[in-house]
């Protein structure tokens, strides 16, 4: 099957529930989009909503926070853990994740001591106390943890994290409170048999997995395999030439890629649907700089044009727009990226700065489009005011009824 670039882009976005942007409702809607791609990387930074978030309201018509929250920690439909790094997936994929909590956790000398004092005193104040934090736990010996010096307290519950025994039983901002599993995911999940018994087993569904949470990807080194335990670039290739003979994956030619992007065999009718080529009005959506749709840059740049890099790591003298910049998605094109910040005390949305992408020349439809776009993300947020700098067009960008 052969389909030009703008086919492609079209596939990916309609598949991302991105053409048109905000369609899905409700948790519904939010169950439908993680289960179709698997997971949602979590990433804690809060300017404009965590990642997580500002994932699902380019998605979820009227979307609110409280509805994930709701979604993660009253009904447990989905649940904190690791996928790609940590991230968001639904409770009913628990056990494909047994090598995941299996896995050793490495310590030593007086850290391995300490933690190993810890371990049984955390779990016995869960069993008596139920859920608790890091900060409940007083008196505490200090060891050398993965990211620095930490609590032995709050490191024990992490490796218990880990391995299983606890999950995260809420979020206050973006402190864990932490709670036994066993009192939260039934035991048919909690204490299900790994699906895939084997490595070569396990490397298949994962790829797989990882396709799906795109739509279409390549069989190139990225962030889209960030996170699957063991793979290494001839797993990949194996567990691609083996999905691909057992029919589980289609290879699709695209025009001026080089090689192929692949689909699951369950997406070919929406495929077709694209190649039809109806189409719905131009809408825009403001995506996360952690977006499904962005886990491999080299294939947006491919098929987009579109060069994407997330600078909050980069020094500033390095960055080459802004600290925390969301890009800006018009129909089937990035026309644009911005850098915003939001004060939850005053309720002001700052857009700090606004760059256009080359060549773009904004259209009254485009300019529409992108204050509906706006109105949806303050009304996400609760901002009831808007402040601009002195970017090119800042006049045309507004909400109605802000202040």
């Amino acid at each position: 099957m052969q389909i030009s670039k703008k086919q492609a882009r079209q596939f990916i976005l309609a598949y991302q529930g991105l053409l048109p942007p905000r369609q899905l409702a409700g948790k519904a809607g939010i169950m439908d989009f993680v289960c179709r791609v698997g997971c949602l990387q979590y990433d804690p930074l809060d300017m404009v909503g965590t990642n997580p978030n500002l994932v699902l309201q380019s998605r979820v018509r009227d979307y609110r926070p409280q509805l994930l929250a709701e979604l993660l920690y009253s009904e447990r439909s989905l649940v904190d853990g690791w996928d790609k790094n940590t991230a968001i997936f639904p409770v009913a994929d628990w056990p494909y994740f047994c090598r995941y909590r299996n896995r050793e956790i490495l310590y030593r000398g007086q850290e391995e001591k300490e933690l190993n004092k810890a371990i049984p005193r955390v779990l016995e104040e869960l069993r008596e106390k139920g859920p608790l934090s890091s900060t409940d736990f007083v008196q505490d010996e200090k060891v050398n943890w993965f990211w620095g010096p930490a609590k032995a307290s709050r490191a024990a519950l992490e490796i218990l994290w880990y391995k299983g025994e606890v999950i995260i039983f809420k979020r206050i901002r973006q402190r864990r409170v932490y709670d036994l599993a066993c009192r939260h995911i039934p035991e048919e999940i909690l204490f299900a048999q790994d699906p895939n018994p084997g490595e070569e087993e396990y490397c298949r569904w994962h790829v797989k997995r990882r396709i799906n949470a795109i739509g279409l990807l390549w069989n190139k080194a990225s962030d889209a395999w960030l996170g699957i335990r063991g793979l290494k670039t001839p797993m990949r290739n194996a567990a691609f030439a083996s999905l691909e003979e057992q029919g589980e994956i289609v290879p699709v030619e695209i025009e001026g890629l080089g090689q192929p992007g692949y689909i699951a065999r369950e997406n070919i009718p929406l495929l077709r649907e694209i190649l039809t080529g109806s189409q719905a009005e131009p809408q825009a959506a403001f995506l996360a700089p952690l977006d499904n749709m962005l886990w491999d840059r080299k294939l947006v740049a491919a098929l987009f044009g579109f060069e994407y890099t997330w600078e909050v790591y980069k020094p500033p003298s390095q960055r080459q727009y802004g600290y925390y910049v969301l890009p800006v998605l018009y129909g089937d094109r990035f026309v644009a990226r911005f850098e915003p910040r939001f004060n939850k005390k005053t309720g002001v949305l700052d857009i700090l700065n606004w760059w256009w992408e080359p060549g773009i020349e904004p259209s009254e439809a485009m300019w529409q489009a992108l204050n509906s776009c706006l109105c949806a993300f303050m009304s996400y947020l609760g901002a009831t005011g808007l402040e601009r700098g002195n970017w090119e067009g800042a006049d045309r960008l507004g909400c109605t009824g802000t202040k």
